[in-house]
């Protein structure tokens, strides 16, 4: 555990979970995750976002560190229970204290939690509370990523508490971002949890710009004191813009798809495009999704399977749907023996998408010389695609 004071009687207190590996029996987490909360001494106290359920002994120690003796307020920015989980037990420690919530928070709180209602205050958005020498002002994000959303900004000291928004899961004993290297986790966490809300965040980094905002203190990984770095980088992958790059996720049985796909990334290369493949029997599917937010391409690699993609690819195509990419075009090489239906099972799957099927290769057994120049073509055709989007 961490406390640290970010702002003049505001204290950050940060439980690493240095060895959880898995978060919502879901999401790989190789470098742990840390739950943040955050403490206000003013003339009335507050605690921003509890913790998870799981280190709870170690926030209890840090608010016994910290000598606090009475809370007035418990704002949940977010219900999920890995933010609100101990709030039942800081209202039986602090039998005065009140959760401010959204109007859906209160809601979500309640079923989750079994919170009475009258231990509840719901505000508006763009609302004031001022406790004293500080003033909070609660701004509605719905989606960001579930419905009922809020972020907290300290008025006085510029300070932002967004909790889910621009976090990452990263357990560090360091407690700024400028001391460590985030980047890369925080784009595998907008991958992971925000991109399927692209567009409302988009949204709201513009309202964001009416604030000016020192600290960025998120309810997971480090704490933002550059937080131009973080907001650029949002920015950024949430725009419409692409790289020069195909992603490959395959499946190969016998061999045959892993002779295609080899064949193919050579010829990208040569051609000047960035090739990321991933072979789905050992791929991080965290990695996977750090690639989908910017790449241009997806090209599925798939044997049959009963006349479908394998079920990999399946899982694969249940992730781009959910995870709605800014992938402009989709292809695939496949292979069957006796008949197939992958090039179906595609169609049906990515209906609805923005984005544009390339002609797929899909042949009969072992790669041949044809085969081969049918994955030239390919290439080709994703080369001036790609050319004509300005990436190359």
């Amino acid at each position: 555990m961490i406390i640290k004071e970010i702002r003049k009687n505001i204290y950050a207190i940060i439980t690493n979970d240095w060895d959880r590996r898995l978060f919502d029996e879901l999401i790989p987490l190789p470098q742990g995750t840390s739950y943040n909360s955050y403490f206000l001494k003013d003339e009335k106290n507050v605690l921003i976002d509890s913790s998870d359920p799981r280190t709870e002994e170690k926030l209890f120690k840090g608010i016994e560190e910290l000598k606090i003796e009475k809370i007035d307020y418990i704002v949940s920015n977010h219900s999920e229970q890995d933010h609100s989980g101990i709030i039942p037990e800081l209202l039986k420690k602090f039998e005065n204290a009140k959760v401010i919530a959204s109007e859906k928070g209160k809601e979500f709180i309640k079923s989750l939690l079994l919170i009475p209602e009258d231990r509840i205050i719901t505000i508006r958005d763009g609302e004031k509370l001022n406790i004293g020498d500080k003033t909070l002002e609660f701004i509605y994000t719905p989606f960001v990523h579930w419905p009922e959303t809020i972020l907290t900004y300290e008025i006085k000291n510029k300070v932002l508490f967004p909790c889910d928004l621009f976090g990452s899961h990263l357990a560090t004993s360091r407690i700024w971002a400028s001391e460590n290297d985030f980047l890369l986790g925080a784009k595998r966490y907008y991958a992971e949890i925000m991109m399927p809300f692209r567009n409302h965040i988009k949204k709201y980094l513009e309202r964001l710009k009416n604030y000016e905002i020192e600290i960025i203190a998120p309810s997971h990984g480090p704490v933002h004191d550059i937080p131009e770095v973080i907001i650029d980088a949002y920015n950024e992958w949430v725009s419409d813009n692409v790289r020069n790059c195909v992603i490959i996720p395959y499946v190969s049985m016998h061999g045959s798809i892993k002779k295609a796909v080899d064949y193919f990334v050579k010829i990208l290369i040569d051609k000047g495009i960035e090739v990321k493949p991933f072979n789905l029997t050992e791929t991080d599917l965290g990695e996977l999704a750090i690639n989908l937010v910017d790449s241009a391409t997806i090209v599925l690699g798939s044997p049959t399977v009963l006349s479908g993609p394998h079920p990999y690819i399946l899982y694969t195509l249940y992730l781009f749907k959910i995870l709605r990419p800014k992938t402009k075009f989709i292809s695939l090489i496949g292979s069957f023996l006796w008949g197939t239906n992958m090039l179906k099972y595609i169609e049906d799957m990515i209906k609805g998408f923005d984005v544009e099927i390339i002609e797929p290769v899909i042949f009969k057994g072992h790669p041949t010389k044809e085969v081969f120049e049918k994955i030239e073509i390919l290439a080709e055709r994703i080369y001036q695609k790609h050319k004509k989007l300005n990436l190359i």
